[in-house]
Order: structure tokens, then sequence, then C-alpha cells
């Protein structure tokens, strides 16, 4: 028996992570004079409408007594825990995880990987473990199929307006004037555990430019597709579906999420991503 642990910055709904086999331990909102746990105490839209008025949002990564909590109740039922966890570069919340580890004196039946993503990436990088356990892998075949994931999918984010990056201390006044003024819009990549601007694209012009080069780097290959959206924005999913089904890629496989409180925290409403990941017969 082996279980699988992430934390809620994987954009998994609580019940949607219960029915897939994961244990989500939460990271933590600080909005409006109250600290809420993600996902479970707030949803990802009070968070976009809270920014909307002008408020601002904070978070906290999950605390190592949350991580003693889960790992205790899992050591009694099973015989392994394999916790996947938000790059380190943007969250202590794998620290965190480690200490409660050596604290329960479980270091050698708890395997904590820092998977150098959040949100959607992080998410098949845990479903790719749970997968393989129920395939009948055991902790070895488990952390093998998450760097099989690390290593072959891509996912590509941007941003609606320049606002909420500028707000989180991720662009100067200066830059969001100018990305404004010239209508121009990064396109964000995880590399090496960072979310980084890897160019920069014409807002209107952005989707398809992530779709390009997702293109590029399958071709036909069937590919496994997730859309994510910072908010329940139905006209603004269907575009994307639509963009997404008119491209070159061989999808045979879709999924799509929400980009939760914590994530939209510092990225804002509207922000989008595009992940494809190869699907083997």
């Amino acid at each position: 028996m082996l279980a699988v642990v992430t934390d809620s910055t994987c954009d998994l709904a609580p019940e949607t992570a219960r029915q897939l086999g994961l244990h989500v331990v939460p990271l933590r909102v600080v909005m409006g004079g109250r600290t809420l746990l993600d996902w479970q105490e707030v949803d990802p839209d009070a968070v976009y409408d809270h920014q909307r008025s002008g408020g601002q949002v904070d978070t906290e990564p999950a605390t190592q007594a949350a991580f003693e909590r889960v790992y205790r109740e899992l050591l009694g039922t099973h015989d392994a825990i394999l916790s996947l966890h938000i790059s380190g570069h943007l969250s202590a919340t794998a620290a965190h995880a480690r200490q409660a580890a050596q604290a329960l004196g479980a270091g050698h039946r708890i395997q904590v990987l820092d998977s150098g993503f959040a949100s959607l990436p992080l998410a098949e990088a845990a479903l790719a473990a749970r997968e393989a356990i129920d395939r009948g892998g055991d902790l070895a075949a488990a952390k093998q199929a998450v760097t099989g994931i690390q290593n072959s999918l891509m996912a590509e984010f941007s941003v609606p307006t320049l606002e909420y990056l500028r707000r989180g201390g991720r662009l100067s006044r200066t830059q969001e004037f100018i990305g404004n003024m010239l209508g121009v819009r990064p396109v964000l990549r995880f590399d090496a555990g960072r979310l980084k601007a890897v160019r920069r694209v014409r807002a209107a012009q952005a989707t398809g430019d992530i779709l390009t080069q997702l293109e590029a780097q399958f071709g036909r290959e069937p590919v496994a597709v997730t859309i994510g959206h910072a908010g329940r924005d139905a006209a603004r999913i269907a575009e994307l579906r639509s963009a997404v089904q008119a491209s070159g890629l061989n999808v045979v496989r879709g999924r799509l999420q929400l980009l939760g409180p914590v994530i939209g925290a510092h990225v804002g409403p509207g922000t989008y991503g595009l992940l494809a990941r190869p699907v083997f017969a």
C-alpha cells in the first residue's frame, strides 16, 4: 500500500483529488484579514473577485504541522508515502514536508520530491505517480513516472493583464506601462523550478503562439492536453477549447481545470495555461 501526497497548488479540486486517490495538503490564502485553507475554505473565484475590487491577496506555504497530521494518518494504513510538491523556488512547502517526515522519524518511509512545478504540471506528475502505483508499481516506479512527466511535458501560460504580475512584484510599474502600451504579454514557462517569461507576444496572438510551440514540440504524436484557466469564464474556456481542437495537435485525451486560489493570487484572473504530454500505448 503506497500513498501519494501532494499539495493544493496542484489545482485539483478536493473532491477530484480524492476520487483520483491523491491526498492533498493545503497551502494558505491571506485575504480580507483572514487566513484560509487553499481550495478548502476559499474558492478560486472569491480570490479573483477580491483582486478585481482592488484587494490584496497573500499566500503562505503548507505548514509542517499539517504534513505531520497527514503523514501520521497515512503511515497507519500504508507502507510508504510519495510526497510530491510545488517547486522549492516558489514555496517552502516541500521543505516543511521534509521537516515533518524527519520529526516523525519516518524518513525511510516517506519520499519527499520537489516537482519543480506548480498547477497543471504538478497535477500531471502526481497523477502519473498514482497511475504507476495503481498498475502495481512500487515507490521506485512511481518516482520514475514523475521523472518521465518532468522530462516530457510542455506547459506554457499567459495573462490577459499585467496588473497582477506587477502587484505581485514580478513586474515594475514601468514594465507594466510599456507592456500595455505595446500590447504585449509574457508567455511563461517553468524553467529549473522557476516560472520565467520565455518570450513576449501580442496579447491577441498569445494562445496561437503557445499552440504553435506545442505543435513544434510534439508534431502529430498522440498527446494529452490540459487547459487551465483562472476563473469560471465559460466563454473564454470555450475559446481555448476551440483553439486546441483547431490546432495541429493530435489530442487523444483532454482535461480542464481551474487555477486555484494560491496560484491565482500571484497571476490574477484570466490567466490561462496549456499543457501537453505524450500518451504512450
